[in-house]
């Protein structure tokens, strides 16, 4: 991998010669949880349960990449939110979820240009479908959460639910969902752009034209195209011009 020069203040590039220009592009990817949204949507579920330290902890090793399985750490979390009711929930995305600086300016100047968006998220439908209603994004793919039907309705069981694409937004599948997309678009992944900030998103990010990492775990920004440490997401736009 080329060194990496600092462009601007907070931000670092490698790989390539800017600026770049957005309509050479044709789909922005985007993960949602600490990159579109400002939290972890698992951990603040699991704060409703008294138990956000003990998730928090796996999910911070999950994205550094010290947990490789992405899957089971996601079971392992999940489990912990058996009883958290879809009013908790609710509360999350109303007190606590917030859209990152520049997401809507980033987004926007996408679709200004022509491109078509996607969120792959290892979060949750309950979440990631607002954030694309919210920011009309045109593809999602993340992972649903099993609610208890019968007595104790409105409680999640503490499993997901198996969808017809497989059983949980990996960052194999994320990386699956990206190549599917740009084959219904008729495009190379190379021109896609890939954003995120943990180790399940390297995947994704590793077929892109342009990676780029959002505040992201060290290795993800190693590995990265783009890194902004500093500022918001529609930094992006300075090195690859509307």
């Amino acid at each position: 991998m080329p060194s990496r020069t600092e462009f601007a203040p907070g931000l670092s590039i490698q790989g390539f010669t800017p600026p770049l220009r957005l309509s050479d592009f044709k789909l922005a990817a985007f993960d949602m949880d600490s990159t579109l949204i400002n939290i972890e949507c698992v951990d603040e579920i699991a704060d409703a349960v008294g138990l956000k330290e003990e998730v928090a902890a796996i999910t911070e090793a999950t994205m550094r990449g010290e947990i490789a399985d992405f899957k089971e750490s996601l079971r392992r979390r999940v489990a912990l939110l058996r009883g958290v009711t879809v009013a908790d929930m609710e509360l999350v995305y109303t007190s606590r979820l917030q859209l990152n600086p520049g997401a809507e300016r980033l987004i926007a100047a996408c679709k200004a240009a022509g491109m078509k968006t996607l969120l792959v998220s290892g979060g949750f439908t309950f979440f990631a479908d607002r954030v694309r209603d919210r920011l009309g994004i045109d593809y999602t793919r993340s992972n649903v959460l099993e609610i208890e039907s019968g007595p104790n309705c409105g409680q999640l069981t503490g499993r997901m639910v198996n969808q017809p694409w497989g059983d949980i937004c990996d960052g194999a599948e994320k990386r699956k969902m990206l190549l599917e997309t740009c084959s219904q678009l008729g495009i190379s992944p190379k021109q896609a752009i890939a954003v995120g900030d943990g180790a399940n998103d390297l995947p994704m990010m590793g077929e892109a034209g342009l990676s780029v990492a959002y505040h992201a775990k060290p290795r993800v920004r190693e590995q990265a195209m783009v890194a902004i440490d500093e500022g918001g997401l529609d930094r992006v736009l300075e090195v690859v011009r509307p």
